[in-house]
């Protein structure tokens, strides 16, 4: 039973995608929407990002839905939530303390990344609230390279 949960756990229906990139230069800065990035040991070029295990946030697409339903939005713009990738496709929860190739580069995903006080005055009162449970993930650049949208994302 358990080398059968630990195979179920490794298998993905299908790779995941990246959806947005977006980088800040600055800690309280808006968010820059790119197209392409590098990443280096020390997290994204360009962005504010510090190294380690926080130098990149990813935040699942599926959950922009969700966060903008609990908030009482319509829609969210992903640089509303000032996560640097989002990505669709594939649970990032079911790869946490796991690698994920995301285009040229390996990142090392290490935890959850939690709200932050700025998402009541971005979504409103209660947008802390919607947030939890759905504010993505933090990671370390394992290998650096760089990223685009569109780039195929895969556990591994």
């Amino acid at each position: 039973m358990k080398g059968q949960l630990g195979a179920m756990m490794a298998r993905h229906a299908v790779p995941g995608r990246v959806d947005w990139i977006g980088l800040r230069a600055e800690r309280y800065a808006s968010m820059d929407v790119v197209e392409v990035a590098v990443l280096t040991d020390a997290g994204l070029q360009g962005d504010h990002g510090r190294a380690g295990k926080r130098a990149v946030t990813l935040i699942q697409a599926e959950h922009l839905s969700v966060i903008a339903a609990l908030s009482g939005h319509d829609h969210i713009r992903p640089e509303q939530l000032r996560r640097n990738v989002v990505i669709s496709g594939l649970n990032l929860l079911a790869v946490r303390k796991g690698v994920l190739h995301v285009g040229g580069a390996t990142l090392e995903i290490h935890g959850p990344c939690p709200p932050c006080s700025r998402m009541e005055a971005e979504l409103g009162p209660g947008g802390y609230s919607a947030m939890r449970g759905h504010g993505g993930w933090y990671a370390s650049v394992a290998t650096g390279g760089t990223i685009a949208v569109g780039d195929t994302v895969t556990p591994g």
